[in-house]
């Protein structure tokens, strides 16, 4: 089955095309925006990427495997990335990743059975003064807790967005 664009996404892709000075300069904001659509960058949005930017899908898939922003396979609705990098890690992100994989029964890399969370790892997060830092979805939560981590996931399995 070949990926589309919904109309509106659609939109949003061309007005991502005029801001380029090439269709290949268009690559990353284009997947970004498939994999928000389809949550993930299959095979298929990999084919669509690669015609709309006038490029082999062996450049495409280069970029997708290079950038850990790109979901290689499907994901649960919310993603947790905890960054691990020395200052988180000396503020107890460790800890803090423990407890998430006992909180939601799963590894890091994981998914968790119901579909809702996947859990990673981060090198870094740009937020070395804050840490330990977990971002969820598109938020950044710093100085955490476990208090505070139980707080965050109980809302992720009750439902509520963040």
């Amino acid at each position: 089955m070949s990926f589309a664009l919904t109309p509106e996404r659609q939109r949003e892709a061309e007005e991502i095309f005029s801001r380029y000075p090439n269709k290949l300069a268009a690559c990353i904001p284009l997947l970004h925006l498939c994999q928000e659509q389809h949550g993930w960058v299959s095979s298929e949005v990999i084919d669509f990427v690669a015609d709309r930017c006038e490029v082999t899908t062996a450049h495409v898939q280069g970029v997708v495997t290079f950038y850990s922003l790109f979901n290689q396979q499907p994901v649960g609705r919310h993603q947790i990335w905890v960054c691990r990098t020395l200052s988180c890690a000396l503020g107890g992100a460790g800890e803090i990743l423990r407890h998430c994989e006992k909180r939601l029964g799963i590894r890091a890399g994981e998914t968790t059975p119901d579909g809702r969370v996947t859990l990673r790892t981060a090198e870094c997060l740009a937020a070395c003064g804050q840490g330990p830092v977990m971002q969820v979805d598109k938020t950044y939560h710093e100085h955490l807790t476990i208090e505070q981590v139980d707080r965050i996931l109980d809302g992720l399995l009750a439902g509520d967005e963040k």
